[in-house]
């Protein structure tokens, strides 16, 4: 059992989603940044998509009830277990009563907090995922919640320590779409237009969708798109020109053009992606 002694900014337990029911409304949501979770679940021996927890920007202050074996991905931010400092993308031991304390990301945005056997909340719809947009799933957590930890695997971790990736380090690069179907509605230069110049990352952005801000992407229709199934990664493009790019969160359907969809990969990094930081868009 783990303790929650503080949030920080937000805390969520999250797996890598609901799957297969987009058709009857259900969003799949899941983490933002799914290879920092799967690397988790690898380090610890868990299965891939056991639920672990998903840390904005630190601030996570949480007690072990027990002992546990963890491991830290995706955002590296300055750690403390037991009141020693630890680091990230190594296997680390808790003992009964320690505390673990998050600091602020030296880079990223989203730090996983991945336990051995997972934390174990009950599923909803057969997920342990937080969703924000639609409300499915755990709370948010709280001070004073308790985390259940399922049974650990019956092998034990296989490595010690992994190199560090560099997904976690920044999203200030470029990002590959692969083209829609939608090309009709968008200028012919359309590619060059986006290679011109980097977008920046807006302050609204979140768990829903990465918002960009820069040179509008230029359109040849401008009337109104009937809405349409959407997936994570899909760029859409409202009449303002200002790329949207769908994270976890994001509906099951759009209202705006598809200019393209966003690499698997690379939409982990724009999880990882701060207000202010620069995206160049490879549109192929």
């Amino acid at each position: 059992m783990i303790e929650v002694l503080a949030p920080g900014p937000l805390a969520l337990v999250e797996d890598l989603g609901r799957t297969g029911a987009a058709a009857w409304g259900v969003p799949r949501s899941g983490a933002a940044d799914r290879g920092a979770l799967r690397l988790a679940n690898r380090v610890l021996a868990n299965p891939d998509g056991a639920a672990a927890i998903e840390v904005t920007l630190g601030g996570l202050r949480v007690r072990f009830l027990d002992d546990h074996v963890l491991v830290l991905t995706g955002a590296p931010a300055a750690a403390h277990l037991g009141g020693v400092p630890v680091g990230t993308w190594a296997v680390l031991l808790a003992r009964a009563g320690e505390e673990l304390v998050l600091g602020l990301p030296t880079t990223g945005l989203r730090t996983y907090v991945g336990v051995r056997g997972g934390i174990a909340v009950p599923p909803v719809l057969g997920s342990r995922s937080t969703d924000l947009l639609s409300g499915l799933g755990p709370d948010p957590l709280r001070t004073g919640d308790l985390l259940p930890v399922g049974v650990p695997s019956p092998d034990g971790p296989v490595v010690a320590q992994v190199p560090t990736p560099g997904r976690a380090r920044s999203a200030s690069a470029s990002v590959r779409l692969a083209r829609g179907v939608r090309d009709e509605w968008f200028a012919q230069d359309v590619a060059a237009v986006l290679r011109s110049a980097p977008y920046v990352v807006g302050q609204d952005s979140n768990r829903t969708a990465v918002r960009l801000t820069g040179r509008p992407v230029p359109r040849r229709r401008h009337d109104e798109y009937p809405s349409e199934g959407v997936v994570r990664g899909a760029v859409q493009v409202p009449p303002d020109g200002m790329p949207i790019v769908f994270l976890a969160d994001h509906p099951v359907t759009g209202g705006y053009p598809v200019l393209g969809v966003v690499g698997e990969d690379d939409v982990d990094r724009l999880a990882q992606a701060r207000p202010g930081d620069e995206v160049f868009l490879e549109l192929e």
